[in-house]
């Protein structure tokens, strides 16, 4: 992982691109059938994908001086369906010169030499060993998301707390012993900081980019937690001990998030909860981040 405030996110051609229709035809066995198809659209651009409006914002970081945001394809396609990718990014307007193709090939490997804070893919399996390997990750739910329209003007990041931006200890607790001692636990670390989850690398570069480039593209954050008081106090207090800030907290107390996010409009929701993914998923852009307790069942099934 780089200690370089640059942000540097690898994503899958299918989260980029709206590839649904021909990834139906997708065998692991014998991709000859979905190869074949997209061959014969080479010169057609996909339309966009569920992380397309987060790429395309991120990228307007960018000027002529600076790179300051690096996006790069990595993706199961072969280099021959890597060219409709690429069609597609000239297309669209997306400035993304760097791409990785491994014609099936598990594509984590190459996460490492890219520097990349975060992994976007629909593939899960793909995500899980990313995050095994010790990579931030999360699984993209396509195309329902896209029905709500993000800010066009303003990057909107939404992020679960636990699991997320934090480790899962606390989380740990709660599963263990309940809403109770999890109250009493938080309580009384309150000025004891969290450890880092997965994402927050990704939020940390997100913030310092923000604090350099304010003037090009607005960037609003928020954290969406099933915490509640007395338990908010630790959360915020740890954001102030790694010299963050969000600019939305939502502490909900076990209330469904999705209202919420539909009220928010983010570009990208992050949960390590599958229910509250594919909750959300019906209504914005969601990645699932199968990190701490609550997915421990899907290391064993990957």
């Amino acid at each position: 992982m780089t200690s370089t405030t640059k942000i540097t996110i690898a994503v899958s051609a299918r989260a980029l691109f709206d590839f649904e229709a021909e990834n139906r035809l997708f065998r692991e066995d014998d991709p000859s059938a979905y190869c074949a198809l997209q061959a014969t659209r080479l010169d057609v651009p996909a339309s966009p994908g569920v992380a397309f409006p987060l790429v395309r914002k991120l990228l307007a970081f960018n000027t002529g001086e600076s790179t300051d945001v690096e996006v790069a394809i990595l993706s199961r396609n072969d280099p021959v369906t890597g060219l409709r990718v690429f069609t597609s990014a000239r297309h669209h307007g997306l400035a993304i010169s760097r791409a990785i193709f491994t014609s099936g090939a598990k594509p984590h490997r190459y996460l490492a030499p890219l520097e990349a804070q975060l992994f976007l893919s629909a593939h899960a399996p793909d995500v899980c060993e990313a995050m095994a390997a010790g990579f931030a990750a999360a699984r993209v739910y396509p195309a329902p998301g896209m029905s709500m329209t993000a800010d066009e003007a303003e990057l909107r990041i939404a992020f679960d707390g636990d699991s997320v931006l934090f480790s899962d200890e606390a989380e740990r607790v709660f599963r263990q012993q309940r809403l109770q001692e999890f109250n009493a636990h938080e309580v009384r670390n309150a000025r004891l900081p969290l450890p880092p989850g997965p994402l927050k690398p990704f939020f940390a570069a997100l913030c310092a980019l923000r604090g350099r480039c304010r003037s090009r593209v607005p960037v609003r954050t928020a954290l969406v937690t099933a915490r509640s008081a007395p338990a908010h106090e630790r959360a915020i207090r740890t954001l102030m001990a790694w010299g963050v800030a969000v600019d939305e907290a939502m502490f909900l107390g076990g209330k469904d998030k999705t209202p919420f996010l539909a009220e928010f409009r983010p570009d990208i929701f992050f949960d390590d909860h599958v229910p509250n993914c594919e909750s959300a998923s019906r209504l914005v852009a969601t990645g699932h981040v199968p990190y701490g307790i609550n997915n421990e069942c899907l290391s064993v099934l990957h």
